[in-house]
């Protein structure tokens, strides 16, 4: 067999597509994603709020203890509602590049 003839068998444009729609519950698992980064979003808005209250609170009553643990607060929950609010755009990102592989 001739490297001709073994080009013109193989399939030169292969495209193949996962099927998102394939697995059993995968709109029940998109609805509970959906929920968890809600309830994420709001817990660390939440968490945010009451360490700036905190470190308030701290820095007026010469407490640095507790104004540290505010500023700390502050930074996790602050990091915590950015990986939150960007999760969406990491995974299409990432699925993007996924792709172009």
């Amino acid at each position: 067999m001739s490297t001709y003839s073994l080009v013109a068998l193989l399939p030169l444009d292969v495209r193949i597509n996962p099927n998102s729609d394939g697995l059993p519950g995968i709109g029940q698992l998109r609805s509970i994603v959906g929920a968890a980064m809600t309830i994420g979003l709001i817990l660390a808005v939440l968490a945010l709020i009451i360490s700036a209250i905190a470190w308030a609170l701290g820095a007026n009553s010469s407490n640095p203890h507790l104004a540290g643990r505010g500023k700390f607060g502050v930074l996790v929950g602050l990091a915590a509602a950015i990986i939150c609010g960007a999760s969406v755009g990491l995974v299409n990102f990432f699925w993007n590049v996924g792709q172009s592989v």
